[in-house]
């Protein structure tokens, strides 16, 4: 049994297509005895669009697709959550996907077939033979370099890419890592590779073909600041430091607030 979640926050305009081309993929899998079975697991999180009756209408002419709401938004705490749903039943191949399509069905499948022996598999834009189509900017890819430094030397991930919107990892592991997960936002990718580190479950970096999508909803300044300003955050969380972060906690609200 496999679970696709696909965390989604206000996708009205771009989660039908995404939804049609999986479920195809995965059915036509399925009829070809190639999997067992499958499921998609929509987490709606804090959705003030018709994202809902999008994927309502999908789960009409597709049985395996299924939805969770949530009313606090968050892409980090959706993946967790429906982490959690997915383990409540029979999966033993447990990943997300984003629901802008950037990863094709095929691509998604290409970590799946080739998780083999390891606990997890990421996909990866920056390792040889991944394919962006169209290129990323040169601004897009220099921030990404420096945020992949700070967290190569602040956490010893020794990833091309942490935050590359396909992932995934067999039951096993996750059973293990979800309970000690916390950072729900932009340091998730980052607390939940630093935790399968922690466990020793080896998780492989595995080159994918990415559609670059011009209607990304990231503010690329602003996201830069969240991402530094978390990581910070997860790297004392993660330190003897732990216990002064309570005393700082005050003064890191009020700049977070800032570049919120």
């Amino acid at each position: 049994m496999i679970s696709i979640i696909i965390p989604a926050h206000n996708e009205e305009k771009r989660i039908n297509k995404t939804l049609e081309e999986y479920g195809k993929f995965f059915s036509n899998l399925k009829k070809r005895k190639e999997i067992k079975d499958y499921e998609i697991v929509v987490v709606l999180n804090g959705c003030k669009d018709r994202t809902i009756d999008v994927v309502r209408e999908a789960a009409k002419k597709i049985k395996e697709i299924r939805h969770i709401e949530l009313e606090r938004p968050g892409k980090g705490l959706a993946i967790i959550e429906g982490f959690k749903d997915a383990l409540k039943g029979k999966a033993e191949i447990i990943g997300f996907v984003d629901a802008d399509l950037a990863t094709t069905p095929e691509s998604y499948y290409d970590l799946i077939r080739n998780i083999k022996n390891y606990d997890g598999i990421i996909a990866s834009r920056y390792v040889k033979g991944a394919v962006v189509n169209p290129k990323q900017t040169a601004t897009r890819i220099i921030v990404s370099r420096i945020f992949n430094f700070l967290v190569r030397n602040l956490f010893f991930l020794q990833y091309k890419d942490t935050q590359c919107g396909a992932k995934v990892f067999k039951r096993k592991a996750l059973e293990k890592i979800v309970p000690r997960l916390g950072m729900t936002q932009w340091a998730f990718d980052i607390d939940l590779l630093y935790n399968a580190k922690k466990e020793n479950f080896k998780i492989k970096e595995h080159p994918t073909f990415w559609q670059n999508k011009d209607n990304s909803k990231l503010n690329l300044r602003r996201a830069s600041l969240q991402m530094f300003f978390a990581i910070v955050q997860l790297r004392i969380l993660n330190s003897p430091f732990k216990r002064i972060w309570w005393f700082f906690k005050p003064i890191a609200g009020f700049w977070w607030g800032i570049v919120k």
